[in-house]
């Protein structure tokens, strides 16, 4: 059976897609060539300017692609705890453990926000943003947290997390930052529980 060309061009977009991933992780944007996107998806520049625009394109649609699996790995940690808050925390602490994942570091870390600006606008760090959003209303809603609001202490959870990491994935001895990083998140965040009467 013959593919439709819808098919067809999803399957030169997911070629893009692992082809740009690989050399983003391998080489940084600045040393992928647009010879060795294309080159190694078996596709033509053609296809590459259809799928994405151009290469900066091409980079924002890896790092959203990451970044959603962070996001997911994050979750599948925090759904470990014991509880929600510690849950919360969980995730906090794995995503600024991610950082010393060298693609993560090099695509999303490094070469994301020099090449796509500011992380916190991008749309899977908005998606993520929502679901901490949600988690303090309900810690909030039950007692755990101080009566703040939600939206200004989910952005600062986020981006304690965030700045963490892009502390960690930019330090000379990132092993030796994490733990560090990782405690004055989990201190920072503990600041939002309610201090019992």
């Amino acid at each position: 059976m013959a593919k439709s060309r819808a098919q067809s061009m999803q399957e030169n977009r997911d070629k893009l897609l692992r082809a740009a991933r690989q050399a983003f992780a391998e080489k940084g944007y600045a040393g992928a060539s647009m010879d060795d996107l294309t080159g190694a998806a078996g596709l033509t520049r053609g296809a590459l300017y259809h799928n994405f625009g151009d290469k900066i394109g091409l980079l924002a649609a890896v790092v959203h692609q990451i970044d959603g699996e962070m996001a997911a790995r994050a979750r599948a940690v925090g759904a470990q705890a014991s509880t929600e808050w510690e849950g919360l925390l969980a995730e906090g602490a794995a995503y600024i453990e991610m950082a010393l994942d060298a693609e993560v570091q090099r695509v999303v870390l490094l070469d994301g926000p020099a090449v796509l600006g500011d992380p916190s606008q991008w749309p899977s760090q908005s998606a993520c943003l929502e679901e901490t959003r949600r988690a303090v209303e309900r810690l909030i809603a039950t007692g755990v947290l101080r009566n703040v609001d939600p939206e200004a202490a989910a952005r600062l959870l986020s981006g304690a997390a965030l700045n963490a990491a892009l502390w960690v994935a930019a330090g000379d001895k990132s092993d030796e930052l994490l733990p560090k990083a990782v405690e004055a998140f989990r201190c920072l965040a503990s600041g939002l529980l309610r201090v019992p009467d």
